[in-house]
């Protein structure tokens, strides 16, 4: 099973998603947020700490099938998290400068995660075939 063979790697992307979560969530803590606004940075805030509590999850899971399952949510969390930044900086509450680095972490995570739900989604295909 994925969870069990690769346990530095997951100790690290556990950390790399506990990290951006608390990178997005620092980025707006002392900011002046306006009321129409807050709902668009409580989104941001839920969907990337989801990408840290599911991946979490995922790697606890008891199964391929279970592991697949989770991933695919940690997946579609981080598309999210990356779409509330994008959207962020084109209706001009952030800048590039307030967050380059963090988005460049989003866009490597969303790059990873894909990568292993293809990978784990072939490799169940190839399992019940």
């Amino acid at each position: 099973m994925e969870n069990q063979r690769t346990p530095h790697f997951n100790d690290h992307l556990r950390e790399r998603t506990m990290a951006m979560a608390a990178g997005v969530y620092t980025l707006f803590k002392s900011r002046e947020i306006k009321a129409i606004v807050r709902p668009v940075i409580n989104q941001i805030i839920r969907s990337s700490s989801s990408v840290a509590a599911n991946f979490r999850a995922a790697t606890r899971a008891r199964s391929d099938a279970e592991f697949y399952s989770k991933i695919c949510i940690v997946a579609e969390e981080c598309d999210e998290t990356q779409f509330w930044m994008d959207y962020l900086l084109r209706i001009n509450i952030l800048t590039q400068n307030d967050c380059k680095d963090l988005q460049e972490e989003i866009d490597e995570e969303v790059k990873i995660f894909t990568t292993i739900k293809k990978k784990m989604k072939d490799k169940l295909s190839t399992a019940t075939v």
